[in-house]
Formats: structure tokens, C-alpha cells, sequence
């Protein structure tokens, strides 16, 4: 146009300009219809992969629902969550790609949570053995000196009081904030699975109502713990930690303490006519044998 107006009028031709013109549009047409194509297409695959993922979710949730791998996993269960509702804001905010990207973040998550999930099931089948044989042997010792034994199952957070090899009561309980596997250290939140016994029995002056103190560490813990010093998996400044005990207070509905065993008050009251000194304690990871 610039060139055609700078000519005499008799030899301006914008022929060219208008073709141009033209293809401009038509460009210009191609580029919106194939703008809405794509806008479209990622809305729907936006709003699929949003579902899917939302079904994804829930589908881990109901699997791990009290499940003692959401206490080191959860971090990234926790980060798909919210990767879900960002991508929800984002979707309803018309941004789509980025919405997908953050369903892909949240996958990310999810894929580490399996790998982790998987690392735990291999785990317990190297251990399940030594679990079933420590609550044989607790309810072997019980039944030859026709006394009582407590059994532990972190993973069904139940308390089982024993006699004769056969549960007569069962309590719901509460174990360590972080006891998807054994105590390391003290202050990590675990709870201790080995062989112990009650060391006494406090009818008052518990920070948590009523208690049964128990004698950890026990020599496999102590050796335990100093391997994993030389190993390097625990710092050197690490202490091994002591004063677990069976106590009150519990019923909060989650895992709290920090590495106790707690009942409600009412279920200690309960327990604690059936059990003496020396009464054998077993905390196992899960027991798949017995009851």
C-alpha cells in the first residue's frame, strides 16, 4: 500500500495489496479455526485427565486408608492432592496446558508413592517370618507358664492380650506418628517391634493416665542401632531413645505418639488387672498368622 501511494495516481495498482490483504485473512481465519480446535482439544483432554486422575486418587486413598506406608509416603500422596485441586483452579481459569502439567506433576508423585509401596512389600516379606516367629514364641512362653502375653499389630493398630495362646481381649490403638517401619533412633516417631517385657505398672503419675512401661531397647535393638551407626544410616550424634510404654490417652483416631502404644483410658483400665511384671510384650509390623 505504502509503495502503490507513493507512485502517480494513473500507475497505482493495489492488486497486490489486496491479494496480500487476502491471504492475510485467510491466514488469519486458518489461525483462529485451528486456535479453537486446540483450545478444545486440550479442554477435553484437560478435563479427562483431571477425572482420571481424581479417580486415581481416591482409589489410593481407599488402599491406604490406615495403611502404616502413608506414615513415610504421604508426603507424596499429600503432593498429588494438591496438584489435583491446582489443576482444577487452573482449568477453571481456561489454562489448560498448564493444568495438564500438573496432573503430570501429580503422577510424578503418585509414580514415587508406588515405588516406595513397593520397597515396603518387599520389605515385610523379608521380615514376615521373623514377626510370625516372635509372636510363636511369645505365645509358646505364655502357655507354658499359664500367664498372659500382649501382642501387638501396628498395621491393624490392634492390641491383643493373650492366655493360652488364644486372644481373650482386643483393643484398638494408637502407635508412632512415623512407624511404617522399625525405631531407629530416639525422637523418630516409630514405634519398636521386637520382644520386650512389662518393666512396671503406674496407676498414677503418668503424663498419659495410666501406663505399662516396657524394657526397650532390647539387646537386638541396641545392636541393631549400633550397625546402623557404623553403616552411617543414623548419625553418630543419634541416641537410641528409651521410656516406651502401653498407656492411656488414646482414641485420638490417628497415630500420634512418639513411639508408645496408647489406649483409651477405659481399655488400660481394663487391661492392666490381667498383666504383672515380666509380662511378655511382642510388637510385630503385622501378624498374618495369628489371631
Amino acid at each position: 500500500m505504502a509503495r502503490q501511494k507513493g507512485r502517480l495516481a494513473p500507475f497505482r495498482n493495489y492488486a497486490l495489496a489486496d491479494s496480500l490483504l487476502n491471504a492475510a485473512y485467510a491466514t488469519a481465519n486458518e489461525a483462529l479455526s485451528e486456535a479453537r480446535y486446540r483450545i478444545a482439544s486440550l479442554s477435553s483432554t484437560a478435563s479427562l485427565e483431571i477425572s482420571d486422575l481424581r479417580n486415581e486418587l481416591a482409589v489410593w486413598h481407599e488402599a491406604l486408608n490406615g495403611s502404616l506406608v502413608t506414615l513415610s509416603a504421604g508426603e507424596h500422596l499429600s503432593k498429588a492432592d494438591l496438584a489435583l485441586k491446582m489443576s482444577e483452579s487452573l482449568f477453571s481459569n481456561n489454562e489448560y496446558e498448564a493444568a495438564i502439567k500438573t496432573i503430570d506433576q501429580a503422577r510424578q508423585s503418585l509414580a514415587i508413592l508406588g515405588e516406595l509401596i513397593g520397597d515396603h512389600v518387599e520389605n515385610e516379606k523379608r521380615e514376615i517370618k521373623s514377626w510370625r516367629r516372635w509372636v510363636d514364641e511369645t505365645l509358646k512362653e505364655s502357655i507354658g507358664k499359664k500367664s498372659a502375653a500382649i501382642i501387638v499389630d501396628k498395621s491393624a493398630h490392634k492390641l491383643y492380650l493373650a492366655r493360652n495362646g488364644k486372644p481373650t481381649l482386643a483393643f484398638d490403638c494408637e502407635i508412632g506418628y512415623n512407624s511404617a517401619g522399625q525405631k531407629l533412633f530416639s525422637g523418630d516417631g516409630a514405634t519398636p517391634e521386637g520382644k520386650y517385657h512389662i518393666t512396671g505398672i503406674r496407676n498414677s503419675g503418668s503424663k498419659f493416665y495410666k501406663a505399662l512401661p516396657i524394657d526397650y531397647p532390647s539387646p537386638g535393638d541396641k545392636k541393631l542401632f549400633n550397625n546402623n551407626k557404623a553403616k552411617g544410616i543414623i548419625t553418630r550424634r543419634a541416641r537410641i531413645g528409651a521410656f516406651i510404654e502401653i498407656h492411656g490417652e488414646g482414641g485420638k483416631g490417628k497415630d500420634w505418639t512418639n513411639g508408645c502404644v496408647a489406649l483409651k483410658n477405659e481399655d488400660i483400665n481394663r487391661l492392666i488387672p490381667h498383666v504383672t511384671v515380666g509380662t511378655p510384650v511382642t510388637i510385630v509390623r503385622r501378624s498374618d498368622k495369628w489371631p
